[in-house]
């Protein structure tokens, strides 16, 4: 009998034991690794409280998709061609994307030019020394991960897309970029490219696994396009994906439940999450430039990649939705404003981040690029 008392004790002192051990462990456990998943966390409705605070930072349970800015220079995690680096340009549309993606695979003074196809409208941008790709792009390997494709859908797609395309899974740095332009401007540009018949049907608005369905992001119209809409017309739908596409496109969709909360069930916190999250993505890449600011972005560019483009930038101050502005009563372009708001002061938020990299860059370089003057 004593034997198996002796071993009732130890039985009972092991689960003691390890009662402790689970109700320590809950207790000492850092949140990032005891609570809710990082996705999760963050949808839930508590989330929404990071809207107090307009313009800082989400969070940073939020994965960075790539390197930063201030982790390319600080850090001299310079981008290198010869290694598996990879440049992603998130193209959104009528922010002059395309002449940008054009300097992109043609331009830079690269000692293995991406070699374009002119039937194909397509590059091969390949290493100096290998077949693997280093642009993630329009004019490189097309549009992979949907047309127009947005942070959220290729932050979860890039990765994948080259590994299928290179054969074998990789381990690569990203170093996203994009260009913002006037919202204003930005928005007029658009609607006159819809109103001449552009749809973008083939956008796929993938968010957390799937396609938004119809009823998340209805159509404005009926039939094939768009075809000769009115500026009213354009401006009074809803759900016009044409409205703060900046934000959205910048933001990561996840956090306000996707599509379902930026267009028909759209709020004031909704928007500031959107807000707060695409100023945190901007800040976060490794370069972005302005549309209205071409010697200054192409000077940034040069500088963070220790990239040289062979040809200068080329600032169009007349352009054909400055000439529509310009023919717009002050209640269309208040309108206007109101319908990217957020787009207004991500605009100003990038306005104002930009010019700090720009003398900043300056100052580490001593002002040597030819550009310089426009960072002084």
């Amino acid at each position: 009998m004593e034997p198996r008392s002796k071993l009732r004790k130890v039985i009972a002192f092991c689960l003691l034991l390890s009662l402790f051990g689970m109700v320590a462990f809950g207790y000492f456990c850092p949140d990032q690794v005891c609570a809710l998943s990082q996705r999760e966390r963050i949808s839930e409705p508590l989330a929404l409280t990071y809207s107090e605070s307009l313009g800082r930072p989400l969070p940073e349970v939020i994965a960075q998709p790539g390197l930063s800015y201030d982790e390319v220079l600080h850090d001299d995690f310079r981008f290198d061609l010869n290694a598996h680096d990879v440049m992603v340009f998130l193209h959104i549309q009528k922010t002059g994307g395309t002449s940008f993606g054009r300097h992109l695979v043609m331009d830079l003074d690269l000692k293995r030019p991406c070699n374009c196809q002119r039937a194909r409208k397509r590059c091969h941008c390949f290493r100096p020394h290998s077949n693997e790709i280093w642009l993630f792009s329009r004019y490189s390997t097309g549009w992979k991960c949907g047309l127009h494709a947005d942070f959220t859908e290729l932050t979860a797609c890039v990765g994948g897309e080259l590994d299928r395309h290179e054969g074998s899974a990789v381990h690569r740095r990203y170093f996203y970029i994009t260009l913002l332009r006037e919202p204003v401007a930005r928005y007029l540009s658009e609607y006159r490219h819809v109103k001449r018949g552009a749809t973008w049907k083939g956008s796929r608005h993938w968010c957390q696994g799937r396609t938004a369905t119809a009823y998340e992001v209805p159509s404005c119209y009926m039939g094939d396009s768009w075809r000769g809409v009115t500026l009213e017309e354009f401006m009074s739908c809803p759900w016009n994906l044409a409205n703060n596409r900046q934000t959205r496109m910048l933001a990561d969709l996840a956090l306000v439940g996707c599509y379902n909360g930026t267009l028909r069930h759209r709020t004031t916190d909704s928007d500031r999450v959107l807000l707060a999250s695409a100023k945190r993505n901007l800040a976060a890449m490794a370069y972005f430039g302005l549309t209205e600011y071409q010697k200054k972005s192409q000077y940034v560019f040069e500088e963070t990649f220790n990239l040289l483009f062979a040809v200068p930038f080329t600032q169009h101050n007349a352009t054909v939705s400055g000439a529509t502005l310009a023919a717009l009563s002050p209640a269309q372009v208040a309108r206007i404003q109101q319908l990217n708001s957020l787009d207004l002061e991500l605009y100003d938020f990038a306005k104002n981040l930009m010019f700090k990299r720009c003398a900043y860059d300056c100052t580490l370089s001593r002002c040597k690029n030819a550009n310089m003057t426009e960072c002084k």
